[in-house]
C-alpha cells in the first residue's frame, strides 16, 4: 500500500535534484561565458568607488556632473602623461640600436679577433661570422617585426576597447550610483536598510583610503627611483621611475618585480658599480616601505592581514590578471567589513539588541560610581 507513495516521494526527490544540478552547472557556465565584462563590471565598480571621494570633494564647489568630469578627465591625463613620458625614448633608442648593431657586430669581430683563446674559438665556431650574419640581416627583419607589432597592436585595440567600456562604466556608476543604492536601500525595512548603508558607506571609505594611499606609496617610489637614477647617470631615468611606480601598485611583489628591472638596466650602464649602488638603495627603500610605509596602508586604510594580502593578490591576480592583483587588497578589505558587520548583525539580533555597525553596547554604570 506504501509502495507507491514511496515511489512517488523518491521520483520527486530525484526530478528535483536533477532540475537543481542543472540549474547551478547553467548558471555557473553562464557566469564563465560572461566572466569578462562581469569583470569589468566589477573594476569599473571599485574605480568608482575610489574615485567617489575626489567627486564629493569637488562637489562642494560645483555641481556634480562637471565634479564627475573633471575627476574623469583628471583620470585619463595619468595613461596620457605615462605614454607621452615612456614611448618616446624606447623608440628612439630603439631606431638608434639598430643603426648602431653593424658597428658592434664590427667592434665584437676586433676584439675576438685580438683575443688568442677567443680566435681558436671562433676558428672551430665561426662565432663572428654568424653575428656579422645577424646584423647585416637585421634591416630584413622589420617586416617580422612589424608582423608581431601588429599582433600585438590587435591586443592593444582589445585592451583599449576594455578601457573605454570601464571608463563608460566608471561615469555612469559616479553619476547614477548614489541614486541605484537609496532605491535599494529604501527596499529594505527600516533598520536594515539603515544597516546597509552605514556598512556600504564603510566600504567605500576603506577602499578610498587605500587607494590613495597606494598612489602615494608609488608616487614616492617613482620620486625615489628617478632622484637615485639621475644621480647614479642611468639612461632612462624618466621611464624606469614610472614603470616602478606602476609596478608598485601591485601589493607585496610589485616593488620587487620593478627593483629587478632596473637592476637589470644598471647591468648594461656601469657594471659593478651602479648595479651594487642601486641593489643596496633598492633594499633599504623595500624595508622601509614594507615596514613603515605599506602596513600604515593596510592596517590604518583597510585592516587586511598581511597573510590574507597575499593570498588576495594571488586569488585576484588569477582571476583577472594585473586588474584583479591590484584590486585585490580593497576587495578583500570590503568582504572583511561586510562580514564582520553581518556576525555582528547576528549576534546582536540573538542578544535583542540592534545597534548601529561598529557601535558599542551602553554599559550601565557600577555601583558607587559618581
Amino acid at each position: 500500500m506504501n509502495a507507491e507513495p514511496r515511489s512517488t516521494s523518491l521520483a520527486r526527490t530525484v526530478f528535483t535534484t536533477t532540475i537543481t544540478v542543472v540549474a547551478v552547472v547553467a548558471g555557473l557556465y553562464l557566469l564563465f561565458l560572461l566572466r569578462r565584462p562581469i569583470g569589468w563590471l566589477l573594476i569599473a565598480s571599485f574605480i568608482a568607488v575610489a574615485l567617489s571621494g575626489p567627486v564629493a570633494f569637488l562637489s562642494r564647489w560645483m555641481r556634480r556632473g562637471w565634479a564627475i568630469t573633471l575627476t574623469l578627465i583628471s583620470v585619463l591625463l595619468i595613461p596620457v602623461a605615462v605614454i607621452a613620458i615612456v614611448v618616446p625614448p624606447l623608440v628612439r633608442e630603439g631606431s638608434n640600436l639598430v643603426e648602431k648593431v653593424p658597428d658592434y657586430a664590427r667592434e665584437f669581430n676586433d676584439y675576438v679577433n685580438n683575443n688568442e683563446r677567443l680566435q681558436r674559438i671562433n676558428e672551430e665556431y665561426d662565432i663572428t661570422g654568424k653575428v656579422q650574419d645577424w646584423a647585416n640581416d637585421l634591416p630584413s627583419r622589420i617586416g617580422d617585426a612589424a608582423e608581431l607589432l601588429g599582433n600585438l597592436g590587435v591586443g592593444i585595440v582589445n585592451s583599449v576597447f576594455a578601457a573605454v567600456t570601464i571608463f563608460i562604466m566608471v561615469a555612469f556608476i559616479l553619476g547614477s550610483g548614489p541614486r541605484w543604492v537609496r532605491g535599494l536601500l529604501a527596499l529594505q525595512p527600516a533598520e536594515r536598510g539603515r544597516r546597509l548603508g552605514a556598512t556600504l558607506e564603510r566600504m567605500g571609505q576603506a577602499v578610498g583610503a587605500y587607494v590613495a594611499g597606494a598612489l602615494l606609496q608609488a608616487f614616492v617610489a617613482g620620486i625615489t627611483t628617478f632622484i637615485v637614477l639621475t644621480i647614479l647617470g642611468i639612461p632612462f631615468a624618466a621611464p624606469l621611475a614610472v614603470m616602478t611606480a606602476l609596478f608598485d601598485l601591485i601589493p607585496m611583489v610589485g616593488a620587487t618585480i620593478g627593483a629587478v628591472i632596473v637592476g637589470i638596466v644598471t647591468v648594461f650602464a656601469d657594471f659593478p658599480l651602479d648595479t651594487i649602488i642601486w641593489v643596496i638603495w633598492a633594499i633599504v627603500y623595500q624595508q622601509i616601505e614594507n615596514n613603515l610605509i605599506q602596513p600604515r596602508i593596510q592596517n590604518r586604510a583597510v585592516g587586511v592581514h598581511p597573510f590574507g594580502v597575499i593570498f588576495a593578490v594571488l586569488c585576484g591576480g588569477t582571476l583577472l590578471g594585473v586588474p584583479g592583483a591590484l584590486l585585490a587588497v580593497p576587495v578583500a578589505a570590503s568582504i572583511q567589513i561586510a562580514v564582520k558587520d553581518w556576525w555582528h548583525w547576528r549576534a546582536e539580533k540573538a542578544a535583542g539588541l540592534e545597534l548601529p555597525p561598529g557601535a558599542a553596547p551602553a554599559v550601565e554604570p557600577s555601583a558607587g560610581s559618581g
